[in-house]
């Protein structure tokens, strides 16, 4: 039986990262920084899962799931009509790996850059509220990654679903670091969704606020008679 109060406890150790928006310069005297966001976060591992959870009614709660990600940028030799050439990849991928996540999950991509000139991916089409520094573009929400170090960019996936794309934000290596994002929606709604149309073409209003909410496809233990589907 799992100690609740220990996982409670992991739960209350939030990590706080205090951020900045760097002016970016060439010279080592020259580093101004204007930190203005605390920002906490509390993924931790239970059951095999990695997530954010809570404690309700003596019972412990996954609320959402955490994603880890890695990027590696190196170069890579690609053949495409009769041409063989070194490009720049995300793992020794073209295109570059599908990230895929829920509605709701918090994400946190760990981007590494293994050649020898500057780097950035912008995560496209995602809506980050209040986490501006994870945004991307080069010179404007942050410094470049340079050769040989690391930036983990950290966001939370927020009323958004279907397929977006990252990419490269620096110079024109976005011409070969790219992939796709797919955003998996998580309503859930009791009536048959062609119901749920038919209410809408004829009212002319919106769809009704889904029953519950899902992670991976289930309700959870939140909903009745959901423990298991």
């Amino acid at each position: 039986m799992m100690n609740m109060y220990s996982v409670l406890a992991k739960i209350l150790v939030l990590t706080f990262v205090v951020t900045a928006i760097p002016f970016c310069s060439s010279s080592n005297t020259s580093k101004r920084y204007q930190f203005n966001v605390l920002y906490a976060r509390a993924c931790v591992f239970v059951g095999g899962n990695l997530g954010v959870y809570n404690i309700r009614n003596h019972r412990i709660v996954l609320t959402k799931l955490c994603v880890l990600v890695d990027f590696q940028v190196e170069w890579k030799s690609i053949t495409r009509v009769c041409s063989t050439k070194a490009i720049l990849t995300v793992n020794g991928e073209y295109p570059g790996p599908t990230i895929a996540v829920n509605e709701g999950d918090d994400v946190e991509i760990k981007v590494t850059n293994g050649v020898s000139i500057n780097t950035t991916i912008h995560w496209h089409g995602i809506k980050q509220l209040r986490t501006g520094w994870a945004d991307g573009p080069a010179y404007v929400t942050q410094c470049p990654i340079k050769p040989g170090r690391s930036y983990t960019y950290k966001f939370t996936v927020t009323g958004q679903r279907g397929t977006l794309w990252w990419h490269a934000h620096i110079a024109w290596q976005r011409a070969t670091v790219y992939g796709a994002i797919i955003v998996y929606p998580r309503e859930w709604w009791n009536l048959p969704v062609e119901g749920i149309e038919d209410e809408m073409y004829k009212y002319g209003s919106g769809p009704n606020s889904s029953d519950a909410y899902t992670i991976n496809g289930l309700p959870g233990s939140l909903y009745p008679c959901s423990v298991k589907g």
